[in-house]
């Protein structure tokens, strides 16, 4: 047998020559010292904290002032800190609502619902009925309320299938918003075009939190309480996130990753951002580098699949891993990969060995058994490529959806969550694939696809979903995206509808699969290939520059 170290430099390999990290080091200046809270801000922080909540309790249940508070608190990023009374508020505008539907300001009924609708109340779309003329058309009138279309657009993201009076809504409210942008004032305009950029439910919570904050400061009605308690709250949080991001680049200087594993993407702090997409809160710090970490890894496993192994060295490899129970198989891993099946051994056995030593060791079973998955779907596609097989395109997302990893960060997640009771029974439905974890990874998969198809078909690589469904029914890739547009919406639609059936999983789970699919919608074309373009913004943005209070 030939000894794969030796003939690594005349293999043929589908090398891309990716840049290197351009964060290489900065964030180990956040050192605890320089990160620390100050005396002075926790004081004034749990201060102003207090007179928010009191603020948000002596607020009437039933008032217009009440929803536009809650939605403001939302939009700022500080709901973690009063979600029982906002829960509490939601149920009882929910109930008062089913009795008295007479409101006819649409700002306030298109708000009602989608607060309602977030928190997993389902209310009719009937409500809007009485904005819409004889014809089944919305009424011209309401084009001239600005705030009420607004309102409109953002609930339309909430719909299911077969609503179609939201589906009007939503073509509907785009089309005048669009038009109307060149006449607005320049605040009213911000907020426009911010909606169309990216709506509220389909948004990450902290980098809306930082781009509402400084539209917030704009408007002159703003409560100047509640903005300075967000921006303090915002920075802090930021502190915080430095500290976490300084830890995990001494660990992932210590794995010696971007010598050891050269050929990969070194993107720490992209996958950081990730992190703190999905948990952002302070009390899931643990959870957040756990993520980071688990993201990095299966970025660079992306690399050594798409970009560097052969097919020969990948069956080794893949074999390794579903044995990796065994340590004697590390001998049987071609020598070029054993760094980066090392990296993930080494975070396999810390994960189980942190979970055996809080008496969790049965949840070590549900990270293997989607671990496992997820490799094989990496291998599948291997199989494809190494076979110049061209599957359908049904084919080609059944497993896509699979080697998306998304299944498998959601059980990691779930796994190390501390604020809340797991139970098995929700691990259980976690691995069963449920429709709302199937539904983020069509979303995900696809944007992945839209994102990073051209650059990937510049080499060797299997099909995306484009080329499947070009070469399957022979249409033009514009039709292809249509398609994938079309399955993106409807994938959403099951999300929406999944919060609102009775689950037998808590509230909180679901909200993780929403966390996860709106970070994949975050990013942008080359963004983990190009980070020294728009991404870049978006990491300085949450985890670099503090807001000026």
């Amino acid at each position: 047998m030939v000894d794969s170290s030796i003939t690594t430099t005349t293999t043929k390999r589908p090398l891309v020559n990716y840049h290197s990290t351009i964060w290489g080091d900065f964030f180990l200046s956040y050192t605890p010292q320089l990160t620390e809270i100050s005396s002075h801000e926790k004081h004034e922080h749990e201060e102003l904290k207090e007179k928010v909540r009191q603020m948000l309790v002596e607020t009437p249940d039933n008032s217009t002032q009440k929803l536009v508070l809650i939605d403001t608190i939302q939009r700022l990023g500080v709901e973690y800190h009063f979600k029982k009374d906002i829960e509490t508020s939601i149920q009882n505008i929910f109930e008062e609502s089913q009795q008295n539907e007479n409101d006819d300001d649409l700002y306030v009924v298109a708000l009602r619902f989608r607060l309602v609708r977030q928190r997993g109340h389902y209310m009719s779309s009937d409500v809007f009925k009485k904005f819409i003329n004889h014809d089944g058309k919305f009424k011209e009138t309401i084009t001239k309320d600005v705030q009420g279309l607004l309102s409109l657009y953002e609930a339309a993201h909430l719909r299911v299938l077969g609503e179609e009076i939201i589906e009007e809504a939503l073509t509907f409210t785009v089309t005048h918003l669009e038009s109307m942008g060149p006449k607005l004032g320049n605040s009213v305009k911000a907020q426009v075009s911010e909606a169309l950029n990216q709506p509220i439910h389909t948004n990450l919570p902290r980098l809306l939190a930082r781009k509402h904050i400084c539209m917030f400061e704009n408007i002159e009605s703003r409560n100047d309480l509640l903005l300075k308690f967000a921006k303090l709250d915002f920075n802090i949080l930021q502190k915080l996130y430095q500290r976490e991001l300084s830890e995990l680049t001494r660990w992932w200087n210590d794995m010696e990753v971007a010598n050891k594993i050269s050929y990969g993407r070194d993107r720490l702090v992209e996958c950081y951002f990730a992190a703190v997409g999905v948990h952002f809160e302070p009390q899931q710090s643990r959870t957040r580098i756990i993520i980071g970490k688990i993201i990095s890894i299966i970025n660079i496993i992306d690399d050594t699949f798409d970009a560097y192994a052969t097919f020969d060295e990948l069956v080794l490899f893949t074999s390794a891993i579903e044995r990796y129970d065994d340590i004697t198989v590390m001998e049987s891993v071609p020598p070029n990969l054993r760094p980066v099946y090392r990296v993930l051994i080494e975070f396999l056995n810390e994960i189980e060995q942190e979970l055996k030593k809080e008496g969790k060791a049965d949840r070590v079973y549900y990270v293997k058994v989607e671990m496992k998955k997820w490799i094989r779907a990496y291998f599948k596609e291997a199989q494809w490529l190494n076979a110049s097989y061209f599957p359908k395109s049904d084919e080609y997302m059944e497993n896509a959806i699979v080697s998306v990893a998304m299944n498998f960060i959601a059980t990691i997640s779930l796994v190390f969550l501390e604020e809340f009771i797991i139970t098995k029974e929700t691990l259980e439905w976690v691995i069963s694939d449920p429709l709302i974890l199937q539904a983020s990874s069509v979303l995900s998969r696809l944007k992945d696809d839209i994102i990073g198809h051209q650059f990937e078909q510049e080499r060797e690589h299997i099909p995306s979903f484009f080329e499947c469904y070009m070469k399957e029914y022979g249409v033009s890739k514009q039709e292809a995206y249509v398609e994938a547009q079309k399955k993106m919406n409807n994938a959403w639609k099951d999300i929406n509808m999944e919060l609102l059936c009775l689950s037998q999983v808590p509230m909180f789970v679901l909200e993780q699969a929403i966390s996860a699919t709106r970070l994949t919608l975050a990013f942008e074309e080359n963004d983990f290939i190009d980070t020294e373009a728009r991404f870049k913004d978006k990491v300085i943005s949450l985890l670099v520059d503090p807001i000026k209070i």
